[in-house]
């Protein structure tokens, strides 16, 4: 993850917070957050809390709070919510945001060095500094704030056949098998048995390709980088030996090909045909911890 040097630290008693907490997280863990209101009322005058009932007043609460600095009280999926709400509002490079991860998920907020403790994230809060961070814009105006992977990691377990991609009615029966096996509608979020294995995708970093649709992969991996450059690494499909990892670096990223799913962060998206990555370098600000 890019990380430009920090701007500025914060102070309770100068900043105006307002605290937005997601509804997820009063569900998941009503105590964290009782803990976190607490600790932050406790240490800066003047803190607003929100407590919206869905997506739609969680976004007008963000585009309604003013000069108030914005502190999340969520998990990951939160997290990303409110980035790229912010940055569909073009006010995303002026706001410094700060995170109290609260829920199952939140792997995306300890990689971005926020404390997953309540209590820890809460004084983060009122005396962290702030970080830059490079952010992964794609074409449909979605981010990316850790990791991107195609396909998606997790989900229904994948059931490969011996001598899959050779065509005969051995191969027709098992499809047809696991079809009784994979719910027709499956929670979001989850990718079937014949979504998964080896695809054929083009992968295109700065207009040169990196992997094209003759090579068949096992996955991709897409990460912000540093400088204004992502890390790419396409994992091609192997008969017997493996194959090594082909990786490059650049601001642009491009995959193209057969429909496919992926993760970004903590949501899964897709399917699509093709979809386009830039790399914003500096683009946003998180709260963590004074080194």
């Amino acid at each position: 993850m890019a990380e430009v040097a920090t701007s500025r630290t914060f102070s309770a008693t100068s900043d105006q917070l307002l605290v937005v907490v997601d509804p997820l997280a009063r569900r998941a863990d009503g105590e964290s957050v009782r803990i976190a209101k607490d600790v932050i009322g406790a240490g800066a005058a003047g803190t607003k809390v929100c407590l919206p009932d869905g997506p739609e007043e969680f976004a007008r609460a963000l585009a309604r709070r003013g000069s108030r600095r914005p502190v999340v009280v969520g998990d990951d999926r939160a997290l990303v919510r409110a980035v790229e709400l912010l940055h569909r509002q073009r006010e995303l490079a002026a706001c410094a945001l700060s995170l109290v991860p609260v829920g199952g998920a939140v792997a995306l907020a300890r990689s971005l060095g926020v404390p997953t403790g309540a209590v820890a994230a809460a004084r983060a809060v009122l005396e962290g500094a702030e970080r830059r961070m490079d952010l992964l814009v794609d074409d449909s105006d979605g981010v990316v704030l850790g990791t991107l992977r195609i396909p998606p990691v997790g989900g229904v377990a994948s059931v490969r056949a011996p001598g899959a991609g050779v065509g005969g009615p051995w191969l027709r029966t098992c499809r047809s098998l696991v079809r009784t096996l994979v719910p027709a509608t499956r929670p979001a979020g989850t990718v079937s048995a014949l979504e998964a294995g080896p695809t054929r995708l083009r992968v295109e970093v700065d207009g040169e390709t990196l992997v094209d649709l003759g090579q068949p992969v096992e996955g991709v991996t897409v990460v912000p980088g540093t400088s204004g450059r992502a890390r790419v690494e396409v994992r091609p499909a192997s008969v017997g030996a493996e194959a090594s990892p082909l990786s490059a670096e650049g601001g642009t990223v491009t995959v193209s090909g057969a429909h496919f799913r992926y993760r970004a962060d903590a949501v899964v998206s897709g399917p699509v045909r093709t979809r386009t990555w830039v790399v914003r370098e500096g683009a946003w600000g998180l709260t963590v911890p004074r080194r």
